[in-house]
């Protein structure tokens, strides 16, 4: 185990200027503080955030660094403090500390909640400063070394997450060699036989070709030195993860990799990187389709590099990478690398705010990180969010443009709906087309490298749901959610505006939002919108709002009813499904005994299920247009249509239905469901009778079950789909014209 004064002389080998008596304190702290303590493999536990502070050491980041990563187990493993680590080291260690702290004692149903709830956290304490990330990312790489000594299902659980988050997580940051060592313990626990097998092979492919990085690396050495160009090559094999992964999403074997060796040119200028390709490319024959400039076009995460395949010696295809030895110090440790954290440290352990500042301009991997953020907290449900967050990592990228130029970076299998929330969320709202390479194109096409896309907006556009399916970021697809969520909601507090003014009216008192407002404390909602959608939604019952409001208004029964709280459950199982509606419906309601409702909104408040607006769904039996229909606010689902004959009307009281009338557009006709209860013979071909006049009459056969069965007759139930009462009542009467039918009947049981 390291001693103190070596952690404190590497610290001082890079910043002669760190606070080495924070260090002390740090160190002396933690020992102590976790001095009963004992790793799984029975090694003293400070030995942990020890070699943490060791592998940041290696990355030359500032004292206050290191002293978190000497701290980042105290708050959550022993019984140390937030405020006693803010007193003792200051706010800002503390700060670092606590956002490395995992959230304890969670109230939540499974370990997935669990780990997406705290990375939630993690995240947001990376975005307000990057070097949570760091300690972070250290913390998980000694884990991953020491993790044989867990139990086999944590390991395997430690790695798939390993390999899920945090190894992209670093790749995005910019950090690859850290993210291709979590790669590689990841990938040895998770998948030892696999592992083993890529290993094997891989020294077989050595020993067949013996001698060729050598090779290799003295003939491009040869060949810049004749031009006179100053070089550093080297030669590397493909990590096994990366090659098992490749052979994985390629379906081949190693044999058919291309790019198994790859070789890198560190050079001294931009001008010598591009010398150096027009030499390469004149000298060997380059493979078709090998060629990225990342250059003039860098990665999100601040990655510059050429990419270039050719056919060298021994007939061999060599990957080449040239970049400069600046390049190649930030594609090595990413935000690690930037001047930043090398001048952090005034020796009080404060840092540099502004310069971190700075830095969060940039746009480098720290502006994908705060989109991340930004869609987090804009979000409802972390597992959720923790999807889209593992979607985002793993996908490779396409460059496109704006008409005006304007470079954005999106995942593989982007759409324009993606491209349109990446310029901004309100031109994503407003999307109603987009052009790409000048020519008008669906919204889901896939977009590809250099594609030039204009977004076509109106105003006044809400995004479908739909879109959802078609959106690849999470950015979009939270959007997406969040504006489908606000027109239902708004759709919502219009349907309970309209109740109440309907039931102040017959209690003789004038409904306003101002009396409202006033009355929102008693209610328990916190604005005038809340409450509306909240009656809406029948989570608050009108008679409360009446008796909150105008309390000498309300009836005897009223005033005496007891106060309903609202319907918890009922709401979150609206949330669950309001976008899962089946049928545009033809309908438009208005408030029974309203004569006002004419002057409020002509024409009534039309309903479209699969516009965003309040879920429409049909009670069994069904209803055609033709069919008298009522409309019942059930909490959590909506409004329910009811043919008016239907016994299950009885159920809910008269308070909760609604006048609904059909709104049938000519020119867009739809079918609507009818159930029939049909009483047949027993006899061959009886039901293929049944099925002929259904199908000649132009009606649609939804289902079919049989009820009872016995041996001269059979009941059957039968869920057809009309267009409307009359085309319903000419198969009624064709199915009563047949010998093998008894009876015919509606049924709405």
């Amino acid at each position: 185990m390291m001693r103190q004064y070596e952690l404190v002389e590497r610290v001082l080998d890079y910043d002669t200027k760190a606070d080495e008596a924070l260090l002390n304190r740090a160190y002396v702290y933690a020992m102590k503080a976790h001095s009963n303590q004992k790793r799984a493999s029975g090694d003293p536990y400070f030995s942990h955030p020890l070699e943490v502070a060791a592998i940041l050491t290696e990355l030359k980041l500032d004292d206050a660094t290191i002293a978190t990563a000497l701290l980042h187990d105290v708050i959550e493993d022993t019984e140390a403090t937030r405020a006693e680590i803010d007193q003792l080291f200051g706010p800002e260690i503390g700060a670092l500390v606590d956002g490395l702290t995992k959230i304890k004692r969670l109230d939540l149903v499974s370990k997935r909640a669990e780990q997406a709830e705290n990375f939630r956290k993690l995240l947001i304490a990376i975005s307000s400063d990057i070097r949570v990330l760091l300690v972070k990312l250290a913390d998980r790489l000694h884990n991953m070394r020491t993790l044989e000594h867990v139990d086999p299902d944590a390991r395997a659980r430690i790695s798939q997450e390993t390999l899920d988050i945090y190894a992209p997580l670093a790749g995005r940051m910019g950090m690859q060699h850290l993210r291709e060592e979590l790669e590689d313990y990841g990938f040895r626990w998770l998948h030892p036989e696999a592992y083993q097998t890529v290993m094997a092979r891989l020294a077989q492919l050595r020993e067949r070709n013996r001698g060729i990085v050598d090779e290799i690396q003295a003939a491009l050495r040869n060949k810049l030195a004749e031009v006179n160009i100053l070089s550093e090559v080297s030669g590397r094999e493909k990590k096994p993860y990366a090659i098992w992964r490749k052979m994985q999403n390629k379906q081949i074997s190693l044999e058919q990799l291309s790019d198994i060796y790859g070789f890198r040119v560190l050079l001294d200028s931009v001008e010598s990187c591009y010398r150096v390709l027009g030499v390469v490319h004149t000298t060997w024959s380059t493979v078709p389709g090998r060629f990225k400039d990342y250059i003039s076009t860098p990665k999100q995460n601040g990655y510059r590099s050429i990419h270039t395949t050719i056919v060298g010696p021994r007939h061999q295809r060599v990957e080449l990478q040239l970049r400069t030895r600046e390049m190649h110090r930030i594609a090595e440790y990413g935000v690690a690398a930037h001047a930043l954290y090398k001048d952090i440290g005034s020796g009080s352990g404060s840092g540099n705010g502004s310069a971190r500042a700075t830095y969060e301009k940039d746009s480098g991997p720290y502006m994908w990180l705060r989109r991340l953020v930004e869609t987090l907290l804009e979000g409802n449900n972390p597992e959720e969010f923790l999807e889209h967050t593992k979607l985002e990592l793993f996908h490779d990228q396409v460059f496109c443009f704006s008409p005006k130029g304007r470079l954005i970076a999106l995942p593989r299998g982007a759409t324009p709906i993606d491209f349109a929330y990446a310029v901004h969320t309100d031109v994503g709202n407003s999307t109603v087309g987009a052009l790409i390479n000048g020519r008008q194109m669906p919204l889901s096409t896939i977009l590809r490298n250099g594609d030039e896309v204009h977004v076509l907006t109106a105003s006044g556009q809400t995004p479908p749901a739909a879109w959802e399916r078609l959106a690849v970021t999470g950015r979009a697809r939270s959007a997406i959610r969040r504006a489908s969520r606000d027109a239902l909601r708004r759709q919502y507090s219009e349907l309970g505006r309209r109740l109440l003014i309907a039931r102040f009216e017959k209690a003789g008192v004038e409904y306003s939002d101002e009396k409202l407002k006033k009355a929102l404390p008693r209610l328990g909602q916190r604005t005038v919108e809340d409450a509306l959608a909240a009656v809406g939604r029948s989570e608050l019952q009108i008679v409360d709002a009446l008796r909150a409001v105008a309390p000498e208004a309300a009836s005897p029964e009223d005033r005496a009813a007891p106060y309903r709280p609202k319907n918890r459950h009922s709401h979150a199982h609206s949330q669950e499904g309001w976008f899962n509606l089946t049928k545009v419906m033809g309908l438009k309601f208005r408030l029974a005994g309203n004569s006002a409702d004419a002057a409020v909104r002509p024409g009534g408040l039309p309903i479209r299920g699969m516009r965003n607006d309040v879920p429409v769904s049909f009670e069994e039996g069904g209803a055609v247009p033709g069919d008298r229909v009522v409309g019942v606010l059930v909490p959590g689902e909506g409004i329910r249509i009811f043919q008016i004959h239907s016994p299950r009307l009885r159920d809910f009281e008269k308070e909760s239905w609604i006048d609904v009338t059909w709104d049938i557009a000519p020119e867009r006709p739809e079918r609507f469901p009818a159930r029939l209860r049909v009483t047949a013979i027993n006899e061959p071909g009886s039901l293929a009778q049944i099925a002929q006049v259904i199908g000649e009459a132009d009606g649609n056969i939804d289902n079919l079950r049989m009820m009872r069965r016995a041996s001269d007759f059979t009941e059957m139930l039968l869920e057809v789909e009309v267009w409307d009462l009359e085309h319903l009542n000419r198969i009624i009467a064709g199915l009563r014209s047949k010998p093998v039918v008894g009876n015919v009947e509606r049924s709405f049981d």
